[in-house]
């Protein structure tokens, strides 16, 4: 979840998208263990092996599951892609000891690419990657699709916003281009103008200002 604090985040960017998320939870545990702070973004493009029947199964077997005298008192069960992702780290952290809870409060996990981590660079995990580590041949589905048929709505919603940011990224790159190309230019034509000095050069002398 992103938190107000965030706004200066220093941490990690992990983009989310085309990633197994059994392997990405693992590789995350581990760094946030070694001390790591780390945000997963676009939960909901994140891949799980296996077609979507199976684990659509698999997934409502799993939901089925409650208290039986009281069921508010848990097991509770998240159709949100970000917090499914983020119980299935907390499940490889120690999260009943102080380091794994403070472990376990570095992680910050998002739909979409949020406003704190949209200016951020992103990396991905090559050990966790589909494309990588997964046979061509092999089944997958998206948890967004996943969580879609349990009852999260917002996917529609998370693909709007992702269009808006996509384009106000595109025209703040092409601005960054176009300060980029003047600043080049203005550094040719001092360079023309003013010629090099070397540093040590015993021909040049700079008085005191």
């Amino acid at each position: 979840m992103v938190k107000p604090k965030d706004r200066k985040w220093r941490g990690i960017v992990v983009d989310g998208k085309n990633h197994l998320m059994g392997r990405l939870a693992a590789v995350v545990a581990k760094q946030l263990l070694r001390g790591e702070s780390i945000c997963v973004v676009r939960c909901e493009d994140i891949n799980i092996s296996q077609s979507f029947m199976r684990n659509k199964f698999r997934l409502k077997n799993i939901m089925r599951k409650r208290h039986l005298t009281q069921p508010k008192r848990g097991p509770f069960h998240y159709r949100s892609p970000r917090k499914m992702f983020e119980k299935v780290v907390r499940s490889m952290l120690p999260y009943r000891t102080a380091h794994g809870t403070a472990a376990f409060e570095r992680l910050r996990v998002a739909e979409g690419i949020p406003q704190p981590f949209a200016k951020k660079k992103r990396c991905i995990c090559p050990a966790a990657h589909r494309i990588l580590r997964l046979a061509p041949n092999r089944k997958f589905c998206r948890l967004g699709d996943l969580c879609t048929d349990i009852g999260w709505r917002h996917d529609k919603t998370i693909k709007d916003l992702e269009g808006k940011r996509k384009k106000l990224a595109e025209l703040r790159w092409k601005k960054k281009k176009e300060l980029t190309k003047l600043r080049r230019a203005a550094e040719r034509l001092v360079d023309r103008i003013i010629p090099r000095i070397e540093y040590g050069d015993p021909k040049i002398k700079i008085g005191s200002l």
